[in-house]
């Protein structure tokens, strides 16, 4: 099927024989959609926690000044979906008094609100003329062309991370500048720099290592703290292969193989790459200006604090599993902590009288990565949320999973997916290390069945195209899973231009 410079462009992106054969095979099976078991509801999958419990576990986490901490923000890609109801605006060409579209106007009416307002203004004065001036005239269509392209901001096209996002007295923050600040606020190890991840495109890389440059004394010097921060791009060989609607390879005009980017699930090889004790992970989108901090800095402790005690047991049975002989009544202790604490149903239960077998198996289901997510009260937004379902083992678990791995034609699972109380904002925190110190290779612990394919096209001509298990659903599959309600002050994403606008951004 493949020729040699098709050998070529696959060693090329870093992709094996392996990896190719599993790809073309799953886009002639196709993907099984998931079996949901019940919603993860308080007292059923997601904890609750006191006030009195919050102190104690901000204190556990205060109290783990060694344990190294990283946060890691997923930041690739440009802000175009922001601003797409001004971009269709613009393709209308419509000149009107004032624009209809009530996004639109809400845009204009607000647009002095807006944090990147005075960078506007800077760059029409350089064309001789002014914004008040233009929306006099009702330039309207002029104005958004000075937002979204190159002759001004390009704001249509650069990530979310660089875009001035919240104003400040006398100056303006990016998402990339506030995850600085709040790392330095909770996720800093004593004696050492505070460490950030940013995964980006390669082609706004540099843009971001310019901005850190310029800032990064700034908020050392504000915050007494030093800044390690680095970046990696999503790696080729997570690419995926397109196919035809007969599931052959889809060839470009030259005749080479056609790549596509495998989806953010592509990102756990990044992540797979980071040596730390505590990972925090939160997308760039997701934050507030330093004043609304607190609500935000308390619950990540509490994560953080709830992960470090579950880690502890769950090492301390490691450990007697690993050097001793248990005995049914600590078996039967580890059998309970295993289907309470961590919520893990086994499909066929245990015979702890069998102690060879069952040490075995107590120790693959508790030898695993950890996540602490925190989930708010689902108010209707789209994506994910927490459910029990099965793993790849079999057995039943706690899972984010996302409306498209579920059967809308299945109207069980669709009444299941649809009682879901919570919903997943991406507030994780992980850790990756193993009982023994040694780092998990994290690729080990996807569920490959969870990736899905989608129908696209390129150049007028239909194609299939598979997106890798996504990070925070079927690439943590088989991690041990906390879920834990955290107020929804905490969840505060900017997913369209005008959201920018809501109290919690000004």
């Amino acid at each position: 099927m493949f020729s040699e410079s098709d050998r070529k462009q696959l060693d090329q992106q870093g992709i094996s024989d392996e990896k190719m054969e599993w790809q073309l095979s799953t886009f002639r099976k196709g993907v099984s959609y998931i079996q949901l078991k019940r919603p993860a509801i308080a007292g059923d999958g997601i904890l609750q926690i006191s006030e009195n419990d919050k102190l104690r576990l901000i204190d556990r986490y205060s109290s783990a000044v060694h344990t190294d901490k990283m946060k890691f923000v997923p930041a690739s890609g440009a802000a175009s979906r922001m601003f797409k109801s001004l971009f269709e605006y613009i393709e209308k060409n419509v000149q009107e008094d004032e624009p209809s579209d009530s996004m639109v106007k809400q845009f204009f009416d607000s647009l002095r609100s807006f944090a990147f307002y005075d960078d506007l203004e800077k760059v029409a004065a350089k064309r001789g003329e002014s914004i008040p001036q233009m929306l006099d005239s009702e330039k309207y269509i002029d104005i958004l062309k000075l937002v979204l392209y190159e002759e001004g901001l390009n704001y249509g096209f650069l990530p979310k991370g660089l875009l001035k996002f919240h104003k400040y007295n006398v100056s303006s923050r990016t998402p990339f500048e506030e995850h600085l600040v709040e790392a330095a606020l909770y996720a800093g190890t004593k004696g050492k720099p505070v460490k950030l991840h940013f995964t980006v495109s390669p082609e706004h890389k540099s843009s971001f290592i310019e901005l850190l440059d310029k800032v990064k004394s700034e908020y050392e010097k504000r915050f007494n703290s030093i800044f390690d921060v680095s970046f990696s791009v999503q790696k080729t060989s997570t690419d995926t292969m397109a196919v035809d609607l007969k599931n052959e390879p889809f060839r470009n005009p030259d005749g080479s193989l056609l790549f596509r980017p495998g989806g953010h699930g592509a990102l756990i090889d990044n992540l797979n790459e980071l040596d730390s004790d505590i990972i925090f992970i939160k997308n760039i989108d997701n934050v507030v200006p330093e004043r609304y901090l607190e609500t935000t800095i308390v619950n990540k402790k509490v994560l953080a604090g709830k992960l470090l005690e579950i880690q502890e047991q769950v090492f301390s049975y490691l450990k007697e599993l690993d050097t001793k002989n248990p005995n049914p009544d600590r078996l039967k202790k580890m059998d309970d902590f295993i289907r309470k604490q961590l919520c893990y149903e086994f499909a066929t239960p245990p015979d702890l009288n069998d102690a060879s077998n069952t040490v075995k198996l107590f120790f693959t289901v508790l030898n695993r990565p950890i996540r602490a997510c925190g989930v708010v009260r689902n108010l209707g937004e789209p994506g994910g949320g927490p459910f029990w379902a099965p793993n790849n083992h079999g057995d039943i678990s706690l899972q984010i999973i996302e409306s498209s791995q579920v059967d809308k034609e299945d109207k069980s699972q669709t009444a299941i997916f649809n009682q879901a109380t919570h919903f997943n904002p991406v507030d994780l925190v992980c850790a990756t290390n193993s009982y023994k110190g040694e780092k998990f290779h994290l690729p080990d612990f996807i569920d490959q069945a969870t990736c899905f394919i989608s129908q696209k096209s390129k150049d007028g001509k239909d194609l299939k195209a598979l997106e890798l298990p996504g990070l925070w659903n079927g690439s943590m599959s088989d991690w041990i899973t906390l879920f834990i309600e955290v107020p929804v002050e905490t969840f505060n994403p900017v997913k369209t231009v005008n959201d920018l606008l809501r109290p919690e951004h000004q």
